[in-house]
């Protein structure tokens, strides 16, 4: 299985002064397009548009040293001459000109490989479920995403929800295999990237239509990937470490692709402070191709 990522891999490498399509990355490993970007962003600790900017960055630099002319490398990677300087800098932290500079600094974004190796952390708990059609209703925000450390706007986004939120959503939930209140993320931006806006829910599942008071997401009949994680410590971080898991050993090493649709986290079990406790990570799934 990572033969056919590395080969992909392969494909950027070969390809950087090209138009490289996803399609066709994702058609090299043998996925679809949506798991590839998932994978390879849990992986390669990146999303795939920006390494790949960074990856042409790097070579562009070399020839920029080199003397070429500034506009003939932007050509040659495929960008405009402002496009191409904005992309320098932000790898850089200088123009393509201060990089010809004697003793400037420059960065270099490594071409990277995926290897199967040993984290010494325990076996991954999870189960495969089949779930019927049912809505998430509840209240929603649009959020920017973090990939580590507290959402801030997610804290005051719970904080500004009116006393009793909780309760009345409560009891709407009729789905016995959700019963509990569900932290919901759907709707993120292609690229994924830490920043990037999604939508977030507070909410719960049911059967049955919503009133207006609340906002709804509908949600096909779908089979589901539920890992699982308990913490004594320290259970929000525990949580939040669940989809690096899923994304970055579990999917590689298991016949399984992520499809469109919302990441439900439900917290089965905690204390008032959240110390210690456990929690499920609902993730869509299909058969790989």
């Amino acid at each position: 299985m990572l033969e056919r990522w590395n080969a992909a891999l392969d494909y950027i490498e070969d390809n950087l002064d090209h138009e490289i399509e996803t399609t066709e990355l994702a058609r090299i490993a043998l996925t679809s397009e949506y798991h590839f970007r998932r994978v390879f962003s849990a992986l390669a600790g990146i999303p795939l548009s920006l390494y790949i900017r960074q990856r042409r960055m790097t070579l562009a630099a070399a020839e920029i040293l080199d003397g070429r002319g500034v506009l003939d490398v932007a050509t040659k990677y495929g960008y405009s001459a402002d496009a191409f300087t904005r992309a320098f800098r932000d790898l850089h932290g200088v123009t393509p000109s201060q990089a010809r500079r004697p003793g400037t600094i420059l960065r270099s974004r490594q071409a990277v490989t995926f290897h199967l190796t040993i984290e010494g952390r325990s076996t991954m708990r999870y189960r495969i479920t089949e779930l019927p059609p049912f809505h998430i209703v509840g209240k929603t925000t649009r959020i920017p995403l973090r990939f580590s450390g507290e959402n801030t706007a997610m804290t005051e986004f719970h904080r500004s929800l009116a006393p009793g939120t909780g309760e009345q959503l409560r009891e709407l939930a009729d789905l016995p295999e959700l019963p509990e209140i569900l932290f919901v993320s759907d709707g993120f931006e292609p690229q994924r990237e830490d920043g990037s806006l999604f939508d977030y829910y507070f909410a719960v599942a049911t059967t049955s239509p919503a009133t207006p008071e609340w906002n709804t997401l509908a949600v096909p009949a779908s089979t589901w990937a539920v890992f699982e994680a308990r913490s004594d410590t320290a259970l929000a971080p525990v949580l939040q470490q669940l989809w690096a898991d899923a994304f970055g050993e579990w999917f590689p090493s298991n016949p399984y692709e992520a499809i469109p649709g919302p990441e439900i986290l439900t917290v089965t079990e905690s204390t008032s402070d959240w110390s210690s406790g456990a929690g499920e990570l609902w993730i869509p799934i299909q058969r790989s191709l």
